[in-house]
This record gives structure tokens, C-alpha cells and sequence, in this order.
């Protein structure tokens, strides 16, 4: 299905997607962004699937995959992996179409996104948590269908779960008022990618589609490369919603000749975007969310001039992430800068650190010391942020003069993921 030169025929199961789906889902905005489009010259519009009923555009493939089943299928109940978003829409749709389900997810998986799925299933639901990734929770639930004869909604590899997440590509197209010159959309499994691709090839063919990953889970940019999907010996689970180690078969097929580029995003730069989005625009996003908005500054020069539509794809971010988001964030702009230093045991010498070491705007904003009686001099783990990264070498430079540096830890990830 989907593969180049398909025919039009895709089209139709699309529309006939959008059919059943256009009492469940709500026809998200696509709208104009006026700090970004001033920032790079052009026109961005958000297409704001955070606004969706579940918070995310994972609705539409889960309910539309459901409805296509038999009365005899369903009966025998529904069984699905999600790392949160794809859980939810498989839930809400259980719960309105009164259909059991079980529902596996990463150990994990955000507290938000836990509570989201048993809020919309109710009674007709059972969350199941298992592995610690995505694929490890889909093996599970695979077994699970085997040993109980239920049938499973997988999150993106899948005809009809591709066609639901289509219908956002014909809301792009309906409420465009002009060419969609750029396309960017986040990848995780590639079912949204490949709803896009499948229908802009057709309706749209000039538009330049960009999928977006997160640097370390790139596994459609792998794919594309290989020419194959492949399985990510690892991958880091912070951007959830796009932390998939393999892409699926269908998804590859779809995308591999019609994206016109894959972006990677650092994880620093995802939170960097949550945040800003929150601050300029309050627009709540889940890491997944923010990559197509921050994949924008890599298309600069391209994008200028143009009409360019970022796909917001999920709100369902936990609050209790927000100091590690806003952490990994001063760290990717140069903000935040953890040393090993070394203290003289006398008095004053914090202080002397403090007073000649320190700028006027640098704030330590962690300190771990342990004296040691034995030794003259005990070493401290300490946090510091600045106001301006041009701030960072007169920092290294002082610390050396008055011999309190020892070594920088931002470079270490070892020691690092202790630390934050």
C-alpha cells in the first residue's frame, strides 16, 4: 500500500477515513504564528493536532483502525503498545465504541500520560506496564494477542492506522490558503509521515514534506540511509512520543520517495522549543510536539519567503519533567556548566571562589562538597549558571588563575545523567 506510483485509490480510503472520523475528531486549527513567522520571514502556520480530543493526532489512526474491524474481532477484544499518545486513542475509542481493551506501556512512560489513558478508557481499559521502551512494550503486547486471540492496533505500521493519521494532511490542504511550500512533521513509527506523504503526493506534489526526529532515535533517517528499516541497537526515551527504535515496514515505503529531507533535533534544543513555545505563545507541547517548530532554524535560508505548516502533534507533556526540560535547555545554549573544583580546606576559601572567581550575573546553583580531614585541599561538584555563554570562558580562566578548576563535566555524559 502507499508505494510510489500507487494510485489515486489511496485517496478515496482516505476520504472515506475522514467520514467516519468527522464526528469523533475535532478539526484542529491551522494557525498563522506571529512571533516565528517575523523570526525567519515567512508564513508559519501551526496545524495544532495538540488540540485534539486526546491531545495528540493519535486519534484519528486508532479509531479509524477500530472501525474498519469486524464485530467478531472486536468482541474478542483489542490490545495495543503505546508510549502514551497512541495508548489514549485507543482508549477513548474503546470507551465509545464499548470495546475491552489492554493497553501496554513503558515503565516509563510520564505519570500524565498514564492517567490521560485510564481517563479515557474507563471501565472498558487495563494498562499493562512493561520494558523500559516502546518496542519492549510492543513485544509484550504482541504475546498478549497471541495467547489470548485479541487483535493488536499497532501505533503506526498498519493501512488503516496510516489513513486515519492522513485525514490531517486534507484539513492541511482545506485550510490553506495558499501553496504549503514547506511541511514539517515529526516522526516517530512514520504513521503520521506516511499519511502525509501519501496524501501531498496526490493533492500536493511541490510541497517540500521534512520529517523531523530526535537526534537519538533517529530511525527513519537510519532507514533511508540503509535503504531498509532498522532496529536501533539504542536509543534515548526523553522525546517519548518519537523514541521508536525501528520504523515500521509500511511507513518506509510510504516516506522513502516522497520526503524531501529528514532533520534531527538534539534533545537540547526540543526543550529549548517547549519552553519558548510556553513562554512566547503558551502553547503547552510534549517533547514530540515541539520537534517539526524546532527543526525551523536548520531551513532558514529555504523557508524564507515561503508558506510553511508545522505539524504540533501532542500536548500530553507531565509537569513534572519541567525542571529536566528546563535544565537540558540551558545546557544546550551554554547556560548551565557543571565543574569538579577544588577547595582549599581554610576558611574563606568559598568566599574568595565567590568574590574573584564568580562574574557579577554567574549563580552557583549546585554545590555538593565532602570534606576530607586527611587532605588539604576536597573537591566540590558545582552547578553554574550564566547569563551569557560568551560569559563561560573568563569562568574557566579565573578558575585556573586562583587553582580551583579541576575538570568541566558537561562533556561527560557518564556523569551528567547523575546530575540531571
Amino acid at each position: 500500500m502507499m508505494k510510489e506510483g500507487v494510485s489515486s485509490s489511496v485517496l478515496e480510503h482516505v476520504y472515506q477515513a475522514e467520514e467516519r472520523l468527522k464526528d469523533v475528531v475535532v478539526k484542529t486549527p491551522l494557525a498563522v504564528n506571529n512571533n516565528l513567522s517575523a523570526i525567519y520571514e515567512s508564513n508559519i502556520f501551526f496545524k495544532r493536532e495538540d488540540l485534539q480530543r486526546v491531545r495528540s493526532y493519535k486519534i484519528r489512526g486508532a479509531y479509524n483502525k477500530m472501525a474498519t474491524m469486524s464485530e467478531e474481532e472486536l468482541s474478542k477484544g483489542v490490545v495495543c503498545a503505546s508510549a502514551g499518545n497512541h495508548a489514549q486513542g485507543v482508549a477513548f475509542a474503546c470507551q465509545t465504541m464499548k470495546v475491552k481493551g489492554t493497553i501496554f506501556m513503558p515503565l516509563p512512560t510520564p505519570g500524565q500520560k498514564l492517567e490521560q489513558v485510564k481517563m479515557f478508557g474507563g471501565e472498558y481499559i487495563d494498562v499493562i506496564l512493561y520494558g523500559d521502551t516502546f518496542d519492549a512494550a510492543k513485544d509484550a503486547a504482541m504475546r498478549f494477542c497471541e495467547d489470548h486471540n485479541s487483535s493488536f492496533i499497532h501505533p503506526f505500521d498498519d493501512p488503516a492506522i496510516i489513513e486515519g493519521q492522513a485525514t490531517t494532511a486534507l484539513e492541511i490542504l482545506e485550510q490553506a490558503e495558499g501553496v504549503v511550500d514547506y511541511l514539517f512533521v515529526p516522526i516517530g513509527g512514520g504513521g503520521l509521515a506516511a499519511g502525509i506523504c501519501s496524501v501531498f503526493q496526490h493533492l500536493s506534489p511541490q510541497t517540500k514534506i521534512i520529517g523531523v526526529e530526535p537526534s537519538a532515535a533517529a530511525s527513519m533517517k537510519k532507514a533511508l540511509e540503509k535503504g531498509k528499516p532498522v532496529l536501533l541497537e539504542k536509543i534515548s526515551r526523553f522525546v517519548d512520543g518519537a523514541a521508536v527504535q525501528q520504523v515500521g515496514d509500511l511507513t518506509f515505503e510510504c516516506c522513502k520517495n516522497i520526503l524531501h529531507d529528514m532533520a534531527t533535533v538534539d534533545e537540547g534544543l526540543v526543550c529549548e522549543t517547549i519552553l519558548s513555545l510556553y513562554n512566547k505563545d503558551a502553547i503547552v507541547v510534549e517533547p514530540a510536539g515541539a520537534l517539526s517548530v524546532a527543526a525551523l532554524e536548520k531551513y532558514r535560508d529555504g523557508i524564507k519567503g515561503k508558506n510553511v505548516v508545522c505539524i504540533i502533534s501532542g500536548s500530553n507533556n507531565d509537569i513534572t519533567r519541567m525542571e529536566e526540560i528546563k535544565e537540558k535547555a540551558l545546557l544546550h545554549a551554554g547556560l548551565k556548566h557543571y565543574f569538579l573544583v577544588r577547595f582549599p580546606q581554610r576558611p574563606g576559601a568559598l568566599k574568595t571562589f565567590v568574590m574573584d572567581v564568580l562574574g557579577p550575573d554567574d549563580d552557583i546553583t549546585y554545590f555538593e562538597y565532602t570534606q576530607k580531614n586527611s587532605k588539604e585541599k576536597g573537591i566540590a561538584v558545582v552547578g553554574i549558571a550564566l547569563k551569557q555563554n560568551k560569559d563561560f570562558t573568563p569562568l574557566i580562566d579565573k578558575m585556573k588563575q586562583y587553582d580551583f578548576f579541576v575538570n568541566y563535566l558537561n562533556n561527560d555524559p557518564s556523569l551528567m545523567n547523575l546530575l540531571i
